[in-house]
């Protein structure tokens, strides 16, 4: 794999240096880094609402703020923040008013959670969680994890953390209780079939994987959950490894909602070798091409790629790139339609701001926000399928690769 990681490596390269040159003439960057910055100074609360005022003016993709006289916001609330949960009022009202679902501020804790994503790894038992109807239920237990050596289960109804009631509680300050510093004892009480179990827990690195793959005959399958990993480029890479004996592939981008933008050019340059794979048009309408690298990890076999209305941002540019280039049939549903791309802002406190500074156009320039990408082969699930749990999307795939196969 060492080969690979360089090669991975000089491609991020080439990436980040292309979108320097972008900076170059815009003071902003789309997502191309991993933001592990935390902005460590403290200042008053006032200060902080001032300083995402002053961020969002100079550095907001659109100059006009959405056709209003940015002022405003800063008359409107001079003097007036105390606390930082009155910035984050006062920050979220300015938001809103940008009518733009993708610009937002993050709290100390928010932020935190983002990182975590993004460096792909937490301190903890390595459950994933839902709540329903008010109760924390575990929805996987990840394998080889502290939760599964003490032998929590799938539907365990979690009811009880260090003694503490969760019954009610949020998700994420569920979450929290059960994160902790490594080799520290959690204990949880769970709910199984009406008995009550108590297990103590010694907490660990949990590294979460964004990539994972199996082989069905000739048919090599790889689900990419999230783009939002630092590490997903070396586990699509082991993807294609553990595939590679394989006719045709299938990529499956459902439930995607996107990530960092590396991570889906780097997919895409393996299956598109030369051209451009996506264009971002910033502030006044610079644009730019960042254009496929050369890399002798070229993918050449029949290849479908499953999306559907979930599949967002990041997942688009790879699926968008694809099809423009004829190099992969597109089945399943329409996909979300996020065009924008945003930049991660650490700011003051240990607060942060993901902000909408460009959108992107597939090669081809189509610009799909708000619009989605339309798939080649339309196939949706029927109440059948959900009660048999039969689906019928990848069926189709594997159908249609099969077809691809025999035809070379």
């Amino acid at each position: 794999m060492k080969k690979k990681q360089v090669v991975i490596f000089i491609i991020l390269v080439c990436i980040l240096i292309a979108l320097n040159k972008f900076l170059m003439y815009k003071t902003t960057t789309p997502i191309i880094e991993t933001p592990e910055l935390i902005n460590h100074n403290h200042v008053s609360s006032q200060r902080l609402f001032d300083n995402v005022w002053e961020e969002i003016r100079d550095n907001y993709y659109d100059p006009d703020l959405n056709n209003q006289n940015w002022e405003r916001w800063k008359n409107r609330y001079h003097g007036k923040i105390k606390t930082d949960d009155d910035a984050k009022v006062a920050i979220d009202t300015m938001l809103a008013s940008l009518d733009d679902p993708y610009s937002r501020f993050l709290t100390k804790a928010e932020y935190s959670d983002q990182n975590t994503s993004i460096n792909s790894k937490i301190t903890g038992i390595g459950v994933n969680i839902a709540s329903v109807s008010g109760k924390i239920h575990i929805i996987n237990v990840i394998e080889g994890t502290p939760a599964q050596y003490s032998n929590l289960l799938p539907n365990d109804v979690i009811v009880a953390i260090d003694g503490k009631d969760v019954s009610g509680m949020a998700l994420s300050d569920v979450a929290n209780l059960v994160r902790g510093p490594e080799n520290s004892i959690v204990e949880i009480t769970v709910l199984r079939n009406n008995d009550k179990l108590v297990k103590k827990v010694v907490r660990k690195e949990i590294k979460i994987k964004t990539v994972r793959s199996s082989v069905d005959k000739n048919i090599g399958y790889i689900k990419i959950s999230s783009f939002i990993g630092s590490a997903t480029p070396n586990e699509f890479l082991e993807a294609l490894e553990k595939t590679k004996d394989t006719e045709g592939l299938i990529i499956d981008l459902r439930g995607n909602t996107g990530g960092l933008l590396p991570n889906a050019i780097f997919i895409a340059n393996l299956f598109i070798p030369e051209g451009k794979l996506v264009s971002i048009v910033g502030r006044g309408g610079y644009k730019y091409d960042i254009v496929a690298q050369d890399t002798e990890f070229g993918v050449k076999k029949p290849l479908v790629v499953l999306i559907d209305g979930a599949s967002a941002s990041a997942s688009e540019i790879l699926s968008g790139a694809l099809k423009d280039y004829h190099k992969a049939k597109l089945i399943g549903t329409r996909t979300y339609g996020k065009g924008m791309v945003q930049k991660i802002i650490p700011m003051q406190n240990e607060t942060g701001l993901n902000l909408t500074i460009a959108k992107y156009l597939t090669p081809k320039g189509t610009d799909i926000n708000k619009k989605g990408i339309e798939p080649d082969i339309k196939v949706t699930f029927s109440l059948n399928d959900l009660k048999t749990r039969n689906d019928a999307q990848l069926n189709a795939a594997k159908n249609y690769l099969a077809k691809m196969i025999s035809q070379r």
